[in-house]
This record gives structure tokens, C-alpha cells and sequence, in this order.
């Protein structure tokens, strides 16, 4: 047993040396993941800008439809939960529609180098 039963928490060398390996590579993803959403948001901040200055609805539910379909492939072929790929992707389309909307707000009240 490489845990202890007495409570201590105490832990194998060998195995708290592997545990810190894969959290290092863990938070090595997690800042790419930050990072690559940022540059998605920031492309993102550019159509709602072109959006709004067109006056062009801050939501396309038939994009939004075709990208959670894509997403959806995509996490079944990387053998991940196409559900869970599905939900993240709401979240991050909600949030986008929320910065359109604002930014769409900003123009129409003349501010329009607002980015939401």
C-alpha cells in the first residue's frame, strides 16, 4: 500500500515524485488552455466590434450550432466526452454573446472602441 492507513498522509517517495510530475505537466495545460482562450477571445472581441458597427445580432444560433457539432466530433475522435466538450463550449458562446451585447451597447452609445 503506498498510502498509510495511520492518517499521516504519508506517501512513497516514488509516487509523490510521479503525482508532482503529472500535476507539473497539469499546469502546464491549464496555462496553454488560459492562453489560447484569451487569443479565441480576442478574435472573438473583433467580430463583435464588426458586429456591432454593422449592426448585426450579437448571437448566430446557426454558427453556434455548426461549432458545437464540430466540437463534438472533435472531442469524440480525441476520446473525450463529447457532453463535456459540448457544455464548455456553451459556456464560452454565452460568455462571447455577453461581450457582443455589450460591445453592441458601447456602439450604439457611441463608444466605439469598447471591447466589453
Amino acid at each position: 500500500m503506498t498510502i498509510s492507513n495511520t492518517g499521516t498522509g504519508d506517501v512513497d517517495p516514488a509516487v509523490r515524485q510521479e503525482l508532482e510530475r503529472l500535476r507539473d505537466s497539469i499546469d502546464n495545460i491549464d496555462a496553454a488552455v488560459v492562453h489560447m482562450l484569451a487569443e479565441r477571445f480576442k478574435c472573438t472581441q473583433q467580430v463583435g466590434r464588426l458586429k456591432a458597427v454593422h449592426q448585426l445580432p450579437p448571437a448566430d444560433p446557426a454558427r453556434e450550432s455548426r461549432q458545437i457539432e464540430r466540437l463534438r466530433r472533435l472531442a469524440e475522435s480525441a476520446k473525450l466526452d463529447p457532453a463535456f466538450a459540448e457544455k464548455f463550449l456553451n459556456f464560452i458562446i454565452a460568455e462571447v454573446i455577453r461581450h457582443h451585447e455589450s460591445i453592441a451597447e458601447d456602439t450604439a452609445n457611441g463608444q466605439p472602441g469598447a471591447t466589453g
